[in-house]
């Protein structure tokens, strides 16, 4: 009897101890890598592929399709219908601002896909490695018209090419952007992933700025308008490049979370929405966007028309804004672990507001071009380096803060919103800038677009200043 019972205790203790066993090897498998600074510059080589794209459309899309005279003495035809068509508003501004706001209503179904995904690969990897190719291929195909002269068939090929270039843009950059908070599980390496891809960005966004300056470069038989697309085909191929190189050199498995959300498109979408934070977070990010890309869109014109420049300047004025914002992102880096994103955060809008009225006064009191491009320069870098890296790490916080509250993980739809956010601000900006551009002189319509600029990102800091970035990160330190 008494050897019965031992027996008994002895099977007992030996299912508790492979109980025990079980469980340490579950919990094994469930425990994930942290994100070492070699995965986080992959990962981050992937930004600047699509920044490179993102750069060339955003900064001269506008300028090759509603050229200067200056352009067209260059030989650049104009190849789409030109001037208000209707409200004020112009072809090339109805097209962008379109195809950006279509797409944009793609976004959280691509955001929901991917958080569903059940691919080996991960849940992001395949949308980024399907659509890293056609995202290059359409950003060139873009510049190149049907028609050699105006014609609306040109009008026609443009708006099927920008709503498919968006939809490629978003298919990499959603997925892309979702890894964010599953490659940065710490606050320190949040900051860290949103640093590394900030500045890839700048340099990607620097290297779009070079288009005239390349195209310069080739020989002059071939017309201004063939030596512009050749150099967009040419970056566009480094560009893919880079996007391809986090999709084959990161296994997704090793640092994310691979179970799929299983809730719908809508009811995610609509949850995301209801996140008290996320408002506050939407809306002045909304506002960020409209302001930057009208900014972005009108560096340009600044430079040529306000203070005097030939349209080379542009990538000199923008690798040095770019130069001086990467020195202070180590600065931004520590200072935002010190004394938390949000006060960095609004103090950026605020300069970015002082640049922008600034600007908008280049060429006044007798004042040299150069200086008026010094201020612009320096009063833009600092504010670039702030909203370059925080925003992302703002949202990776409300993403894992929502997902210890609702046990979702749904930060594919979050960053997808943004993604919306970003398009629908691009796609406000640029029929604002292109119908404001047309008030007055040239150069009065250019003024008004940079102080327009600056009111929104004066309500956009005003908003964000009402996030509790606090109550977040409790959140997060008590889980």
């Amino acid at each position: 009897m008494e050897m019965r019972k031992s027996s008994e205790l002895h099977t007992v203790s030996m299912d508790g101890v492979q109980d025990e066993m079980s469980k340490t090897s579950n919990t094994s498998k469930d425990t994930k890598e942290l994100a070492t600074p070699k995965i986080m510059w992959l990962f981050a080589t992937g930004q600047l592929g699509w920044a490179i794209l993102s750069g060339i459309i955003s900064n001269w899309l506008v300028y090759y399709y509603q050229p200067s005279d200056v352009l067209q003495a260059k030989g650049l035809p104009v190849f789409i219908t030109q001037g208000a068509i209707v409200l004020g508003l112009t072809m090339i501004g109805v097209i962008t601002a379109s195809g950006r706001l279509i797409d944009a209503f793609l976004d959280p179904w691509i955001g929901a896909k991917s958080d569903s995904c059940k691919h080996p690969l991960g849940r992001r990897m395949p949308f980024m490695r399907y659509a890293a190719v056609p995202f290059g291929v359409i950003t060139t195909l873009v510049f190149i018209s049907p028609v050699n002269h105006q014609s609306i068939w040109n009008d026609a090929v443009l708006f099927i090419l920008v709503l498919a270039f968006y939809f490629c843009m978003t298919c990499y950059c959603t997925p892309f952007n979702a890894l964010i908070p599953e490659l940065g599980r710490t606050q320190e390496l949040r900051i860290n992933v949103s640093t590394s891809i900030s500045t890839t960005f700048f340099i990607g966004t620097a290297v779009a700025y070079l288009v005239p300056n390349i195209a310069g470069l080739l020989p002059a038989f071939l017309g201004y308008a063939s030596s512009f697309r050749i150099t967009v085909g040419i970056l566009s191929f480094i560009a893919i490049i880079c996007m391809l190189v986090p999709t084959f050199t990161i296994d997704e498995k090793k640092y994310a979370k691979m179970e799929p959300s299983t809730i719908g498109v809508w009811e995610s979408l609509s949850k995301t929405f209801t996140n008290h934070d996320f408002q506050i977070f939407i809306c002045s990010d909304v506002l960020y966007w409209i302001g930057l890309t009208m900014f972005q869109t009108g560096m340009p014109f600044y430079i040529t028309k306000l203070m005097g420049f030939n349209d080379s300047m542009a990538f000199v004025f923008f690798a040095s804004m770019t130069a001086l914002s990467l020195l202070c992102y180590p600065v931004v880096n520590i200072v935002a672990k010190k004394v938390g994103k949000k006060p960095l955060v609004a103090t950026a809008f605020m300069i970015f507001v002082l640049g922008f009225v600034m600007t908008s006064q280049s060429g006044k009191f007798g004042i040299p071009g150069i200086v008026w491009a010094v201020v612009m320069v320096f009063l833009a870098a600092i504010p670039m380096a702030i909203l370059g890296i925080l925003p992302q790490a703002v949202l990776a916080d409300i993403a894992q803060s929502d997902s210890i509250k609702t046990g979702e993980n749904r930060e594919g739809m979050f960053y997808a919103a943004r993604t919306f956010s970003m398009k629908l601000g691009q796609s406000v900006a640029m029929v604002l800038f292109t119908s404001l551009a047309l008030f007055g002189s040239a150069s009065a319509g250019y003024r008004l677009t940079a102080l327009v600029a600056a009111g929104l990102c004066l309500i956009g800091g005003i908003i964000f200043f009402t996030y509790n970035e606090k109550k977040v990160l409790e959140t997060i330190t008590e889980e």
